[in-house]
């Protein structure tokens, strides 16, 4: 049972670390691929983090087409 649980808290921390990233991809932002690249070599920082997080919230998403 203890391994299941550090699994399992492995799992939301590392869901928490790219939430900006996964933001950014369910939002279609425009530069996702960069968001992305800030958010896995800052993300450790917690003002990389923020910053990454704020662009994913703030960006306007791609129009959808049709």
């Amino acid at each position: 049972m203890e391994h299941t649980i550090t699994v399992v808290l492995l799992i939301l921390i590392v869901i928490l670390y790219m939430l900006p990233s996964l933001l950014a991809y369910g939002r279609q932002h425009p530069r996702r691929q960069e968001l992305l690249i800030l958010n896995i070599l800052l993300g450790w920082t917690l003002i990389g983090w923020i910053a990454a997080f704020l662009w994913a919230l703030l960006a306007r998403p791609e129009p959808q087409p049709g």
